[in-house]
């Protein structure tokens, strides 16, 4: 199903509506008056350049066209498939690829742009894992044995019991990971596929993160990027800081891979020939890539073969490449001169799960916080990665759940907006109706953790559930604004208690810029503002993700001599929105969020007594 903006389509709380900027045939054709003098003057003037950026994320392929300014051309969504059993999740590379091939073109169509005006690529991915033999054909990670389910999915948490003994080891790879690693990261995934699917197993010739794959796909270059393994793999980058001035050296032999963790854990045939099957040589993100795009691929994607192909990133970490430089222009001073300004943003990449992103000059180990990443998104900088695994995964759990919701999302489709606007409009209402000091004050007796997918940061404890304190036999419309509104701040809570314990370890955040689908909800960004007290960015572009993949292409068709000047060309900042100024609210929220704190302590407690009952 393909999906274009202007286009109905299913509302979820994280799924980014594609945007179209670009008027058909704008500029393309002379007024009969000027014929003459255009036809001279479009004869000799240059063919526009286009940057592709393609991002897959968990529900869709998406393209986007970007200028030299920056600015959304045109953009296309295509739908792909998943699989969902239990803990097990799984999708399908020739499925995801041919959503790719499907939503280039619609974007290029959209966007009045010919393949031949692409002069880049980038790609952004999920964090999934994907198996393919020694051709290239899919090899199947599934229980079903269905070859097409060759990839399992970020959010699979089959591997619980894997990452369990993985941590137990006390490897010193995991300082670098919060301590220990997630059943979401890929360790404890390709452990489980060792254990339980032994011919996948030997049949696998190659194990890739998703957007690596997808670069590979595209020109045939298996080399993968600084961030995929950083960040997901235990790959050591700082392993390469001496050759960080090498502006031409950014192709690299794989040499951060710490074999006596692998050896340690039960995977050390995975170091043979080289680290062949997990990668044999590393990039910073951007790099090009083999010759550019091949025959096969640009035919595929109705694009031009040699076009440079940049290497991939994490589709979070493309949205800070994205989003991170969209600073005001009062503060364009900072953004040119200051290399301690950075380090004071965080970027919240709102999806159906959300990252938060900050980097640093220094390397800062925070317990529960993934990192410090060194160059894995900013090259040359420590990234620290928090997260939360269900945002508008669990917005959307609350709501369509709810009895309320099939009318109310009725009413909302003939009134031709979401059912986040709508549920939106009944807060407003009720605030009226009910005298409300704020619209916050409504969810006073709501109080909700919102680890129902476990506790990404800064527990990190992936067993925590989700609680719903204040329920009572009201099931209408406005008690399910309610309960929207409390998850919506219980996120918010969520982000408050990542922020502070990164600053309690050596952080100064003071802003935060937040992009995705739910960026784009007042609500859910004021909220955050309230609660977590930092001013919020927007950047100008909402499509920050598929931005942040352009620019890898741009930097690999050397359009910008490096990352860090193409996110300052690229990025702009567009809306801000600040922290309410009464102290009413902060009051409120400083409140809830002790509640919130409580509400896991709590859990802990109980669980620990109910283990005690079952010994």
């Amino acid at each position: 199903m393909m999906s274009m903006s202007g286009s109905p389509r299913q509302w979820s709380a994280a799924d980014p509506t594609p945007l179209l900027a670009r008027p058909t045939n704008l500029d393309r054709t002379p007024s009969s008056a000027s014929a003459s003098s255009a036809s001279i003057e479009m004869e000799t003037a240059p063919p526009p350049r286009v940057f592709l950026g393609v991002d897959v994320g968990t529900g869709s392929a998406r393209a986007g066209m970007f200028d030299e300014g920056g600015k959304l051309l045109g953009s296309a969504s295509s739908h792909i498939q998943i699989w969902k059993e239990g803990d097990c999740i799984e999708q399908s590379s020739t499925d995801i690829w041919h959503a790719i091939c499907a939503a280039v073109k619609a974007a290029c169509s959209l966007a009045n742009v010919d393949g031949k005006e692409v002069i880049s690529v980038g790609f952004a991915a999920t964090c999934s894992l994907v198996a393919v033999d020694a051709d290239g054909a899919p090899v199947t990670v599934s229980w079903s044995g269905d070859a097409r389910r060759n990839i399992i999915v970020w959010m699979d948490h089959r591997a619980v019991k894997q990452a369990e003994r993985i941590n137990s080891s006390n490897s010193p790879v995991l300082q670098y990971c919060g301590g220990a690693l997630s059943p979401e990261q890929q360790p404890p995934k390709l452990l489980w596929v060792k254990e339980n699917l032994p011919e996948s197993w030997s049949m696998a010739f190659r194990w890739m993160d998703l957007s690596d794959w997808l670069s590979y796909r595209a020109t045939g270059d298996d080399t993968r990027s600084l961030c995929t393994t950083v960040c997901k793999w235990t790959y050591l980058g700082h392993a390469h800081m001496q050759q960080s001035g090498e502006k031409d050296f950014r192709d690299m032999e794989a040499c951060g891979w710490h074999d006596d963790f692998w050896e340690e854990i039960g995977l050390g045939e995975l170091m043979d020939g080289h680290h062949a099957k997990i990668g044999r040589s590393v990039a910073f993100p951007g790099h090009a890539l083999g010759s550019g795009l091949t025959a096969a691929a640009a035919k595929e994607l109705g694009l031009v073969a040699g076009t440079p192909v940049g290497t991939s990133m994490i589709d979070a970490h493309a949205g800070g490449v994205g989003v991170m430089e969209s600073v005001p222009v009062s503060d364009s001073n900072n953004r040119e001169d200051n290399k301690e300004a950075i380090c004071r943003r965080m970027v919240l990449v709102c999806g159906t799960s959300t990252c938060h992103m900050a980097v640093s000059q220094s390397k800062l180990f925070i317990p529960g916080v993934w990192g410090p990443f060194w160059s894995a998104m900013v090259p040359e900088y420590w990234l620290t990665e928090g997260g939360q695994s269900a945002t508008g995964a669990l917005l959307d759990h609350i709501v369509n759940n709810h009895v309320a919701a099939p009318h109310l999302a009725n009413r909302a489709a003939s009134r031709s907006i979401s059912l986040f606007e709508l549920l939106n409009k009944i807060l407003d209402t009720m605030t009226h109706e009910m005298d409300a000091p704020f619209l916050a004050a409504l969810a006073e007796d709501l109080h909700v953790l919102p680890d129902f997918h476990g506790n990404r940061s800064p527990i990190a404890d992936p067993k925590a559930k989700g609680i719903i304190s204040g329920l009572t036999l009201d099931a209408s419309e406005k008690q399910l604004s309610l309960l929207y509104l409390g998850t919506v701040q219980a996120i918010a809570y969520g982000t408050r208690h990542i922020v502070e314990h990164c600053n309690s370890h050596g952080h100064k955040i003071d802003t935060l810029l937040a992009c995705g689908g739910l960026a784009k909800n007042h609500l859910y960004i004021q909220q955050h503002a309230d609660i977590t007290g930092c001013s919020i960015i927007l950047p100008r572009e909402s499509e920050s993700v598929l931005l942040g993949a352009a620019i890898l292409g741009a930097v690999a068709a050397k359009k910008y001599s490096s990352l860090r000047d193409a996110m300052k060309a690229l990025n702009a900042a567009g809306q801000v929105i600040y922290p309410s100024s009464d102290p009413r609210v902060k009051k409120f929220h400083d409140a809830k969020y002790c509640i919130f704190r409580e509400l896991y302590e709590q859990q802990l407690s109980h669980r620990a007594r109910m283990k005690e009952a079952l010994a």
